[in-house]
């Protein structure tokens, strides 16, 4: 296959990446590299790990059963799918507001000629990222986030390169775990959204089911390979951001502001002053182009799944009803088509109001609701991840289920998860 027709075939798996690389990578890989130096790589590469097979049932299952995970979670009982949009609902506005304000910050850095208003400029992101969603939803997602995830993984790669020839010290690889409480706080937080929240396996199904209808041939291989790309890519650019944080803001001294505008501004300039005024462009971009794919998958991603699930829980999705709207196929799951476009703009609306809400009333500490939000996020990880599992062993074709490997790789990410939720409960 030529390199055109790899791209080509390649979707939801960028859309994952392009979801993945935001807050986790920008905030926390570089501010864990800026606290720790190199001393938390085992985070990054265990969270990567042991969270590769839960991310990994979502697209293995929507491409083996034809329907998304929302209509296998409830397979498992309304019960299973109640709780995901409660935990959806508890965050979906904070992760909303918290990366569109990070994203703000940094266009209102780089393009401060427009203006400075952070609110101004999260108005605006809104309105074009809805905007882009509104014209061409997933086709144009599709396309847009191929462009992003190639230009952000060149310029971070060209950053990091740079920092190494720059470091003039000795580079330490010792590992470390922090024995206090704020740092454990701080691992765990870390873990909830790296690479990203186990929510993000129900978004990766959603976009799965949508590349469908573009490609009748979209196989479980093809998604498992797309799959692959975008994750090993999440991976690869977190430990790049781990190193620009240890190798640039390791021992300076500086500390991060918990104000959205502030924390971004120090990053740039970080860069800039060890880097040189020159790099501070390229950083800033790559910053942005993070940020902003990282707000325009969420603001897709969630109104999508609210939607959905909201169809299934009302009883919409019934074989009677799907029967009678042609949503029904043959064997049963669901077909191809979307749900209304209304509820998904209404929930995109009501995401929109929600946010801007949040960012008015909390603007001056966004990093306490960013923390709060991540730490749920981790602590409801174990119980998506059996759920995930279930689906994937009992609920497609033998030949689509996940090898023995995978199967022991679960097992262990499933005790990793639940060792790390008791130390953090155990430390409250």
């Amino acid at each position: 296959m030529s390199g055109k027709n790899i791209l080509k075939s390649l979707g939801p798996g960028l859309l994952f990446a392009g979801a993945a690389v935001g807050v986790s990578h920008l905030v926390y890989s570089t501010k864990g590299g800026a606290m720790y130096g190199f001393g938390l790589l085992w985070l990054v590469l265990m969270a990567n790990i042991f969270k590769y097979p839960f991310f990994e049932f979502g697209p293995r299952y929507t491409a083996a059963s034809g329907e998304s995970l929302l209509k296998g979670y409830q397979r498992l009982g309304n019960w299973v799918l109640v709780l995901f949009v409660l935990v959806t609902l508890a965050t979906m506005f904070t992760i909303q507001a918290a990366v569109t304000i990070v994203t703000a910050s940094l266009a209102s850095y780089l393009f401060g000629g427009i203006t400075t208003n952070l609110m101004l400029w999260v108005l605006i992101l809104l309105l074009i990222c809805s905007g882009i969603l509104a014209i061409g939803r997933y086709s144009i997602l599709d396309k847009l986030m191929k462009i992003i995830i190639i230009s952000l993984t060149i310029i971070t790669l060209i950053t990091v390169i740079i920092a190494f020839g720059n470091k003039t010290e000795p580079i330490s690889f010792m590992q470390t775990f922090p024995a206090d409480v704020a740092g454990i706080t701080f691992v765990i937080a870390f873990m909830g959204w790296m690479p990203a929240p186990l929510d993000l396996s129900v978004w990766h199904s959603l976009w799965v089911m949508e590349k469908r209808k573009d490609e009748d041939d979209f196989t479980v291989k093809k998604s498992l390979f797309d799959f692959n790309v975008g994750y090993i890519g999440t991976t690869v650019l977190a430990i790049f951001f781990l190193s620009l944080g240890a190798l640039v803001m390791y021992g300076s001294g500086e500390e991060f502001s918990p104000k959205g505008g502030e924390f971004a501004k120090q990053l740039i300039e970080l860069y800039t002053n060890t880097l040189g005024k020159g790099m501070g462009t390229f950083v800033g971009l790559a910053a942005f182009i993070t940020m902003f794919s990282t707000t325009i998958t969420c603001l897709d991603a969630l109104p999508r799944a609210m939607s959905k699930a909201r169809y299934l829980i009302a009883g919409s999705f019934t074989k009677k009803t799907l029967a009678e709207t042609g949503l029904l196929d043959d064997e049963g799951p669901e077909r191809l088509a979307e749900v209304p476009k209304k509820y998904y703009f209404s929930w995109m609306l009501v995401l929109i109001v929600g946010s801007l809400a949040i960012l008015n009333l909390f603007m001056t500490n966004m990093s306490s609701f960013l923390k709060a939000a991540t730490i749920l996020s981790f602590l409801t990880t174990p119980f998506f991840a059996v759920v995930n599992y279930i689906l994937v062993t009992r609920y497609i074709a033998k030949e689509h289920q996940p090898s023995k490997f995978l199967r022991v790789l679960s097992a262990f990410g499933i005790v990793y998860l639940l060792v790390f939720c008791f130390i953090y409960l155990y430390n409250l």
